[in-house]
């Protein structure tokens, strides 16, 4: 049999540069779609969080929990977060790229949501005109649609969260209870209570120092829910005594400004308060007076408006009036011999100005010299006693005679004419003295000489009868006085002086010169 040529295999020729270079491009591998592995938590209710593990998820588009959508956030290539949209059942979890999406069963079970639940309001009553906010908080407030006070509805309310809600309260009056409402349900209560806006009716005092520090009383109406008290812009510090009165403590300031109080119900009106300046003394009239007071003092400065005491040293006068913020009338009260400061205590503080009242020791009298004088007066009498210096009126009976203060014991006064009996007394800024007696006293009257001669050499006894001769004070024939015995007021026995011729005789006393009788000289025989 013939046989046939063997097949010979056939040899390439080896690759060149050029065929490498002309060579079609080798496919590249297509990208894989990506993976879901698992979600974290499995189940729950629409809007958990959930965290979805796989790979491939770099540039994901879409994740869907069935149909769903969900909203998500990629972390890496391998894992996602997102919230589970509304839907029902267990469904798939897919996850979208520009690669594909992924086909893995994953599920995520849907479980019925809770109600929303309420455990707090801040704050937790306002006024009964509502408009204020309320902040809410609890949980499962996603999608809350509604928020009550008691039946009323909030007029608007932002949900912030899913366990805060911040509501705008509506108005309305007493304790209501304040509930959330979802597509899950509607919350348990809490208790709002409305509260009446505060009123004022009264402060006291209504004004103080520029230094504050002093305590106010306010008085009014619903004030026992206070969280604030303002002098103008600036707050005080306050007490609660009770619903209808709170004390604050005045800040500092100046001039006039509204005090008002804040509580949960609102801010009451206003009332005026005004800050007065320290007051000031510059003057006291008269600057002198008795240690018992009880004398008028007028007292000049400034700041005297609404004065509350008028102080002598750390004594207050038992009365006094404001006349004006620039003048008070008091009445001093007793004090110790020497030097008081007077002070005025008004809102705006204690003056301090050193200006002084001087209390002075009364007078007192102890006797006249002499004690008595002719009617017709004119005589000079001498007071003397303690406490003279600073007479001011001499008085004698009713009427005020000119004096001369000889000392601090004796003042001197001439007579004025008078009758009878009166009383001498001494004022000074320490006020009257005692009285003292002092006795008008007829001039006296000589009717008869017995015997009307006698002998020249003198010493004859001569009887003088007349009226007033008690208080003799001396007999003249002519111009010499003559030795006498005074027997009674009515007679008195003189010895005749030598003299020649006649003589006339009188008697002086207390109530001055007599008439002249005459005395005649008899010479010697021969």
């Amino acid at each position: 049999m013939p046989s046939s040529p063997t097949a010979q295999p056939s040899i390439a020729p080896p690759a060149t540069a050029a065929d490498a270079k002309n060579a079609p491009p080798t496919p590249l591998a297509a990208a894989a779609p990506p993976v879901v592995t698992g979600v974290s938590p499995g189940s729950g209710p629409t809007g958990t969080p959930v965290v979805i593990s796989g790979s491939g998820f770099t540039g994901a588009t879409q994740v869907r929990f069935g149909t769903a959508l969900s909203t998500f956030n990629v972390v890496s290539d391998t894992q996602i977060n997102a919230t589970v949209p509304a839907n029902s059942g267990t469904v798939r979890i897919t996850v979208t790229t520009p690669n594909g999406t992924s086909t893995q069963a994953v599920n995520f079970t849907y479980t019925a949501a809770p109600a929303p639940t309420l455990s707090g309001l801040n704050p937790t009553s306002g006024p009964a005109g509502g408009g204020n906010s309320v902040v809410l908080t609890g949980t499962g407030f996603t999608g809350a649609t509604q928020v009550l006070f008691g039946a009323t509805a909030a007029p608007s309310f932002t949900v912030n969260s899913a366990t805060q809600i911040t509501a705008t309260a509506p108005p309305g009056t007493g304790s209501v209870q304040v509930t959330v409402t979802t597509p899950n349900g509607t919350s348990n209560g809490l208790t709002y209570t409305y509260v009446a806006a505060p009123t004022i009716t009264s402060l006291s005092p209504p004004s103080g120092p520029q230094a504050g520090g002093n305590t106010v009383t306010i008085t009014g109406t619903n004030l026992a829910a206070t969280t604030s008290v303002h002098f103008g812009a600036v707050a005080a510090g306050f007490t609660v005594i009770s619903p209808t009165q709170v004390t604050a403590v005045a800040p500092p300031g100046t001039g006039t400004v509204g005090v008002n109080v804040t509580t949960s119900g609102g801010t009451s009106n206003n009332l005026s308060y005004t800050y007065a300046a320290i007051p000031t003394v510059t003057a006291v009239s008269p600057a002198q007076g008795p240690t018992s007071g009880g004398n008028s003092v007028v007292i000049t400065g400034t700041g005297f408006t609404g004065a509350t005491q008028v102080l002598f040293g750390a004594t207050a006068a038992t009365s006094f009036t404001v006349n004006s913020a620039t003048q008070i009338t008091a009445t001093a009260p007793p004090g110790a011999p020497g030097a008081a400061a007077v002070n005025v205590v008004a809102p705006g503080g204690t003056s301090s100005s050193g200006v002084f009242y001087f209390y002075v020791s009364p007078p007192a009298l102890t006797s006249l010299d002499p004690a008595s004088g002719p009617t017709g007066g004119a005589n000079t009498v001498v007071i003397n006693g303690f406490n003279l210096t600073l007479t001011s009126a001499v008085h004698v009976g009713a009427a005020s005679v000119t004096f001369t203060v000889l000392n601090d014991n004796q003042v001197s006064f001439p007579a004025p004419a008078g009758s009878g009996t009166v009383n001498v007394n001494v004022t000074t800024p320490g006020g009257t003295s005692n009285n003292l007696v002092y006795t008008y006293v007829p001039a006296p009257v000589i009717t008869t000489l017995n015997p009307t001669l006698g002998p020249e050499i003198g010493g004859t006894s001569v009887t003088v009868t007349g009226t007033n001769l008690a208080t003799t004070s001396s007999v003249h024939f002519n111009a010499t006085s003559a030795a006498y015995t005074v027997l009674s007021n009515t007679q008195l026995v003189a010895i005749s002086p030598p003299g020649t011729g006649t003589a006339t005789v009188n008697v002086t006393a207390t109530g001055g010169t007599s008439n002249s009788l005459t005395f005649a000289y008899v010479p010697p025989p021969g």
